[in-house]
């Protein structure tokens, strides 16, 4: 993967960030994430690709497990080191396909979709072998990210409307080609549009298990969500766990 500086996390967007609105930033939700985690790391310590700004990783280290980051946005890594309670909260610069930290970790995971922000098939491959790499045996590897919504299109159609409101619209447009998706952000406010478009990678639940594979580590569980339920053909989000043998 190219270096990209801050990639589409500059300042302008770490400065936001944390007064993002969604489910993801529902308190109920990191707790549940945090626990989850937590219930899975058994004491060892704990790695999270692309930390950003710590919305998890800081309610995980104040259950007292150690935790460690790579994060390839300095900004967002900037803001995360600001906060008091990060203070024990060590972060690597890099990109999380190829950055490797010294020693190994009971558990690395990766959370809010961020999986297709490795924009190449190889890429993301990559960052499974570098999940592993990192890993001491039977250590889980962790992925949430959403299903791709394609069953959802009109036919011929490419974009698909993901949150709508006075003052913000999200809408993916799909390449079923290339298995590409781009999000685009519009939001709203005196008189002005603010613009950005992000481009992403989807990926399929099987696609991301045979991936696994190639990294030497094996599907454990798979739910719906945080809360554990149930993944379903109607679930639009899973959380993954890979082991690797011990």
């Amino acid at each position: 993967m190219s270096d990209q500086g801050d990639g589409y996390f500059d300042e302008t967007v770490a400065a936001r960030y944390d007064d993002s609105e969604g489910e993801h930033f529902d308190p109920e939700v990191i707790a549940a994430t945090a626990n989850f985690l937590a219930g899975l790391a058994g004491g060892g310590r704990v790695m999270e690709f692309a930390i950003g700004t710590g919305r998890i990783a800081i309610p995980l280290s104040q259950r007292g497990v150690p935790v460690w980051g790579i994060e390839l946005s300095r900004a967002m890594a900037g803001r995360l080191e600001d906060k008091p309670e990060a203070r024990d909260i060590e972060v690597a610069i890099g990109d999380m396909a190829t950055t490797r930290v010294e020693g190994e970790f009971s558990l690395v995971y990766l959370v809010f979709n961020t999986i297709m922000n490795l924009t190449s098939q190889d890429d993301q491959v990559a960052c499974f072998q570098n999940a592993a790499a990192h890993l001491s045996p039977g250590g889980r590897f962790v992925v949430e990210v959403g299903v791709p919504g394609l069953q959802r299109l009109p036919e011929g159609e490419r974009l698909l409307a993901f949150h709508h409101s006075d003052d913000r619209w999200g809408i993916d447009e799909y390449d079923v080609v290339t298995q590409s998706l781009r999000s685009h952000h519009l939001a709203f406010g005196e008189g002005q549009v603010e613009t950005l478009s992000v481009p992403f990678r989807y990926v399929w639940p099987p696609e991301l298990d045979l991936m696994a594979r190639l990294a030497g580590m094996v599907l454990e569980d798979r739910f719906g969500g945080w809360d554990r339920a149930p993944f379903t053909g109607d679930s639009r989000s899973h959380v993954s766990v890979w082991v690797k043998p011990g």
